[in-house]
């Protein structure tokens, strides 16, 4: 980044103009991508089937616009009980000070397509051999075809010790639940950055969504303590739940080399399993059994599994590294699920190998509704999802690392002129400032 840049960062000015036009070429590109929303529209598929979406998070309401735009005289409905939409990609900068809590709050009423009938009601049970769902209230939602959308829970209780109300207190932060606790922890990571201390940064052994938000929260806590001048006064541990600090090698080559540069430890396969915040005590679960450290800052991401209604249900994979936390049995291909042909899964709640990013949504969406359309069609199933998932890695304020990667660890980078590995000033600006439109336009089926 070059004095230039940093001048503009902290006047919260944006890139200058021969990058504003390479980021919008950059983005159109992109968006012309097959399967990202920019291929030329079929007619519509004319049908009597009744579709039901589960969730309205991204991939709900993002299924939701593209069915509506595939289908004519198909009866759509979503079954979601929240009301707010979040923009969760910004949790890590609202937690780091950068943003306020209101940008990334929104309301699901904006992105509903109007055609789509929406229940205000959370789902209570999947009932894939009678065809239907039912709501919390009692109600039977019977279904031709069906999406599941649900994302997953974040799983507090299972840390002994921990719950959603500590954050914010006792030097914890989590930004994964809230608007609010990604708040909570930003005024909990200043208390640290003025007084220093030991700061401790977890990540599950469970599937994670946005597994680079561990690593990007420590990278920003090192920043915020330079920027103070308090950087000796702190150590920064990254605890990782096996021998990597990332899945993709190459990635974790990079981090590794970064955590040297700027002095931050890791420790390898150390579980988070128990939190004492009176005396700020940390216990960890390792190959060696069970280690203790004390901190003055702890960075708490739970165990993540999909909620009990999906868990309780016939569609989570019965073996192997999806089941216990009750994934679904999907196609890691094409989304169809496994076993029940009118079923597909998008988003957090699929039990593939990689892809619970928003970026992974934008391109599950199209795959998952064209070959569901397709099935209904009877036509054979032709879209395919690469494992496509996207992570903006901050390394600091004001510059970041575009990492896109598939299902066996290739880079897959979208934007010729940007180094995937390298902390770049415009890698920064796609993701402070290119996400949210994109991920807005995508809602509406535009991306």
């Amino acid at each position: 980044m070059t004095a230039d840049d940093d001048d503009r960062l902290k006047r919260g000015a944006g890139p200058d103009r021969r990058q504003f036009i390479k980021l919008a070429a950059g983005a159109a590109g992109v968006a012309m991508l097959p399967g990202a929303g920019g291929e030329a529209r079929a007619e519509p598929f004319k049908s009597r089937a009744r579709f039901v979406i589960t969730g309205a998070g991204a991939g709900g309401i993002s299924a939701a616009s593209r069915l509506s735009q595939m289908t004519e005289g198909a009866r759509i409905t979503i079954i979601d009980a929240r009301e707010n939409h979040y923009f969760q990609p910004g949790y890590t900068l609202v937690g780091s000070g950068v943003w306020t809590q209101d940008r990334v709050i929104s309301s699901n009423a904006e992105y509903m397509p109007r055609d789509v009938e929406w229940i205000k009601s959370a789902v209570a049970e999947f009932d894939p051999d009678g065809n239907k769902v039912v709501t919390a209230e009692g109600q039977n939602v019977p279904y031709d075809f069906l999406i599941v959308a649900t994302g997953c829970i974040l799983d507090y209780p299972a840390i002994e010790g921990m719950e959603e109300g500590l954050i914010g207190r006792e030097g914890i932060s989590s930004i994964y639940a809230s608007p609010e606790a990604a708040a909570a922890s930003w005024q909990a990571m200043q208390r640290f950055v003025e007084s220093g201390g030991t700061g401790l940064f977890t990540r599950p052994a469970t599937e994670m969504k946005c597994a680079g938000a561990p690593l990007k929260y420590t990278f920003l806590t090192d920043d915020r303590l330079r920027r103070a001048g308090n950087r000796s006064k702190a150590e920064l541990i990254y605890n990782a739940h096996n021998d990597e600090t990332f899945s993709v090698p190459a990635v974790d080559s990079k981090v590794r080399e970064l955590f040297a540069q700027r002095d931050i430890s890791w420790n390898r396969s150390h579980v988070l399993r128990a939190i004492d915040p009176g005396q700020r005590i940390a216990t960890f679960e390792t190959p060696e059994g069970t280690t203790e450290l004390g901190y003055d800052f702890i960075h708490v991401i739970p165990p993540m599994r999909t909620p009990e209604p999906v868990r309780n249900s016939p569609l989570p994979w019965r073996e192997g590294p999806f089941a216990a936390d009750g994934w679904i049995e999907v196609d890691k291909v094409t989304l169809q699920h496994r076993r029940y042909p009118n079923v597909f899964g998008v988003g957090d709640v699929n039990g593939v190998p990689k892809g619970k990013t928003a970026a992974s949504v934008k391109w599950q969406v199209p795959v998952a509704v064209e070959n569901m359309v397709a099935v209904a069609a009877d036509k054979e199933m032709t879209a395919t999802y690469n494992g496509y998932t996207s992570c903006p890695m901050v390394t600091r304020v004001g510059q970041a690392m575009l990492i896109e990667f598939d299902y066996e660890n290739n880079l897959v980078p979208s934007f010729p002129f940007i180094d995937p590995l390298k902390p770049m000033w415009l890698s920064w600006v796609i993701e402070e400032q290119g996400l949210k439109p994109t991920y807005f336009a995508m809602l509406r089926g535009l991306a």
